[in-house]
């Protein structure tokens, strides 16, 4: 069996040492750092031969990689590198990885051509200046040859290994049994229509309904898969915490079914929320767990793997133990973990960990998103860039002498602009070409004060930068899938304002990658219609769709449509006292814990004083803005078994989705409102920009993402083939056909109105 590894790779894994250091130094573009590379090459002579392709082996190792640049005139092997700023800031770590990799082509080079010496060379060009530092090492084809060995002999010991746990591996997970006596109904229907997603290298859009398990639903399949072959990677994400730990939930059920089963599982958690010392700065200088970390790093790194099961506590555990970065081990680990569960973000952003480690590895993944209405919204906001001129302002009062021309520049740029804006809010036709090219410098000049210092500019200017790089970044891109906007406030001496690339189709940021992906599954319990969340998030034409039939019986839940009131906006003063006294019948009839939701703090304040004014009685428990973790946690734990109470919440919040409260914990929903967005200047021109692109404005924007959260919020009340519930769908908008066809096929719905209900509640049958 043979072991493929790249240069760079062998490389980074054999050759780091000295301190973690992560001073920001603005690195070159994928373009910029082509760019260098083709000037340094083109000054050479027209004998320079580019872009070698070279390999070689070490007993079973077999190392590839392509050597920037030979002279043979010089016969002079060149690793040419871009910079910005004085060269000798370079970190020390990274100088070891350049020379290790010059010396590694240096001896697949001499190999190649049957040369006896060779001169290695590490050429630094600096992209501000154009200048080039060329430092040289002489040798024998044999010094190369010994430096060659010595770092595939400190590989091969880890090669080795990794070579045995793939075999194990797949040989455990080819045997791996369900870990339950059996599926659940639906889940064997989910779990073979995953499998053949991956096994045919389709993506997959689930709809499937909650309670069912579609967590081991999905990524039994997916270890299966990879058993067979077709994966080498597991990517599972959450948008949520709760999604997270029902991954490590999974996993360990699937360990306890199988004692001892070699399968690799990392999470990845937040660098804020994994930080040992947030007071200190990320360098050797500062944080003691950044010093020497590469030279811990080996042994940190070895005994993590003896701990196949790398949860965010285990992990600290280890990298505590051998006094490194927790944060930093995990995204080591990464490259070496088989199963790898985190937020979206690590996947789906445009900085992604795991899509670069894909595409850098060529590893064949497999890409399950849990709850993956949750995407489109945050991929939004992943592609929105955002800039505030209070910031811009405050930053101009005194900034480093090389910033103050371009700083000006934007500032005239940005008066340009809101200078003869008279509305609040207003959508361009295009990006102003002065701005893009006022941003663009600006940029320029910071990344050049941070090359020649690292620790030059404070907190703020530094926020205002990566924000600017952002927004340049993503002008690059523009097109119909974003627009820019101007927010206005304020007048005279406090007139304010914020300039807003505003991605509202991700498709062309998110296509790349689902390609990259072997398979990607993304499911949820209301992904209803498809053809929206397949234009918007551009998944491959070729996508795979399934709908789950729900488990559940008609019987299980009372499904009562109001037609006679109405949640507009224009009429909720109105319906505030009907609502208020259904809600107090229907507990007085079956008493017991229920989940009132409504569109707006404002609207549950005001439907919560009439319950207290009218019906004293109740036990409420209302939602209040800005939850901490801690008072989330104290409101659920109010839904008790033996409670009751009736918990009053805003739809899309945190208690409208991702809780689970089964059997008596929860027994009834009332759902006030029909979750349609804001019709708002901002919404509005998303339902025209809709309309162009899809010819579905109005459903994309306002009824799709409304409906979804209602059924979200109605999931709470069923959680088990067991629980009977009530739910109230307040609305004679829920009574349109068009409304009705969104709604869960295994609903039996029944029209009333609130006045004959508040005189004949109806009791429900629990047992």
């Amino acid at each position: 069996m043979k072991y493929s590894v790249a240069v760079r790779e062998l490389c980074e894994f054999v050759a780091k040492r000295g301190d973690l250091d992560l001073r920001f130094t603005p690195a070159p573009s994928a373009q910029e750092g082509i760019a260098g590379h083709q000037t340094v090459t083109l000054r050479r002579g027209a004998k320079y031969l580019t872009e070698i392709t070279l390999a070689g082996e070490y007993g079973p190792l077999q190392v590839r990689g392509r050597a920037d640049g030979y002279d043979p005139t010089l016969n002079q092997l060149e690793e040419i590198k871009t910079h910005r700023g004085r060269l000798e800031r370079m970190p020390e770590n990274h100088r070891h990885l350049h020379w290790a990799q010059a010396r590694i082509y240096g001896w697949l080079m001499c190999e190649l051509l049957e040369l006896q010496t060779l001169t290695v060379a590490l050429v630094y060009y600096n992209l501000s200046t154009g200048r080039e530092t060329v430092l040289t090492e002489a040798h024998t084809a044999e010094s190369l040859k010994v430096f060659f060995d010595e770092c595939c002999g400190t590989f091969l010991a880890w090669a080795e290994q990794e070579m045995a746990h793939l075999q194990a591996r797949q040989q455990a997970l080819t045997a791996l049994e369900f870990p339950h006596p059996d599926f659940r109904p639906g889940q064997r229907d989910l779990a073979e229509t995953v499998y053949k997603a991956a096994f045919t290298g389709r993506a997959l859009l689930a709809q499937a309904p909650t309670g069912i398990g579609k967590t081991m639903g999905t990524l039994f399949p997916l270890l299966k898969a990879m058993a067979g072959g077709k994966l080498d990677r597991a990517f599972c994400l959450a948008a949520k915490t709760s999604g997270r730990a029902l991954i490590q939930e999974s996993l360990l059920k699937l360990r306890r079914s199988a004692p001892g089963l070699p399968l690799r599982s990392l999470e990845m958690v937040a660098r804020d929320k994994t930080c040992e010392h947030p007071d200190k700065s990320c360098h050797g200088d500062s944080c003691p767990l950044a010093k020497g970390f590469y030279d811990r790093l080996p042994a940190a790194r070895a005994a993590a793997l003896t701990r196949p099961h790398m949860d965010q506590f285990t992990l600290r555990d280890v990298a505590l133990a051998h006094q490194v970065c927790p944060y930093y081990l995990s995204q080591e680990m990464a490259r070496w973990a088989d199963v790898v569960s985190g937020d979206y973000n690590y996947y789906f952003d445009s900085y992604a960990l795991l899509f670069s480690l894909t595409q850098a590895r060529d590893w064949r993944v497999g890409v399950l998103t849990d709850e993956a209405h949750n995407l489109i919204e945050r991929a939004r906001a992943m592609y929105t860039g955002e800039l505030a001129q209070s910031t811009l302002k405050a930053l101009s009062k005194n900034p480093p002498a090389p910033l103050k021309k371009s700083l000006r520049k934007l500032t005239r740029a940005w008066n340009d602009i809101v200078g003869v804006q008279s509305v609040p809010y207003l959508v361009y036709a295009g990006l102003p070409d002065r701005l893009v090219m006022a941003l663009a410098t600006l940029v320029a000049d910071f990344s050049e004060v941070l090359a020649e210092d690292p620790d030059g500019l404070d907190a703020d200017m530094l926020n205002f930068y990566f924000d600017a790089v952002h927004f340049a970044r993503l002008a690059e891109s523009y097109g119909p899938h974003s627009w820019f906007e101007v927010v206005r406030s304020g007048e005279g001496r406090y007139a304010d304002s914020a300039l807003r690339l505003r991605n509202i189709v991700p498709a062309p940021h998110l296509q790349p990658r689902f390609q990259a992906a072997q398979t990607a599954v993304l499911f949820s319990a209301t992904l209803n219609p498809f053809g929206f969340y397949a234009d918007t998030l551009g998944m491959p034409q070729d996508t795979a769709q399934t709908d789950i039939i729900s488990p559940f019986h008609t019987d299980q839940l009372t499904v009562n449509v109001v037609t006679d009131v109405s949640t507009r906006f224009n009429d909720r003063r109105a319906s505030i006292a009907p609502i208020a006294d259904l809600i107090a019948h229907q507990f007085a009839a079956q008493p017991g814990n229920y989940l009132a939701f409504f569109s707006s703090f404002d609207y549950l304040q005001q439907v919560e004083e009439a319950l207290r004014q009218r019906h004293p009685q109740l036990t409420l428990w209302p939602q209040q803005r800005q939850m901490s973790e801690t008072a989330r946690t104290e409101f659920l734990g109010r839904f008790t078994e033996t409670s009751s109470g009736v918990g009053l919440a805003v739809l899309g919040g945190a208690f409208a989705e991702g809780i689970d409260l089964p059997g008596n914990r929860l027994i009834g929903a009332f759902v006030a409102t029909l979750g349609l967005p804001q019709v708002n200047p901002i919404n509005e021109e998303m339902r025209q920009r809709l309309d162009e692109i899809f010819g579905t404005g109005y459903d994309y924007t306002y009824l799709f993402p409304g409906l979804q959260k209602v059924v979200q919020a109605a999931g709470r009340v069923i959680r088990t083939l067991e629980d009977r519930g009530t739910l109230y769908l307040i609305d004679d908008r829920f009574g349109q056909a068009r409304v009705r066809q969104l709604l869960p096929d295994w609903w039996t719905i029944r029209h009333i109105a609130s006045r004959d209900t508040l005189t004949r509640p109806r009791q429900i049958d629990r047992t």
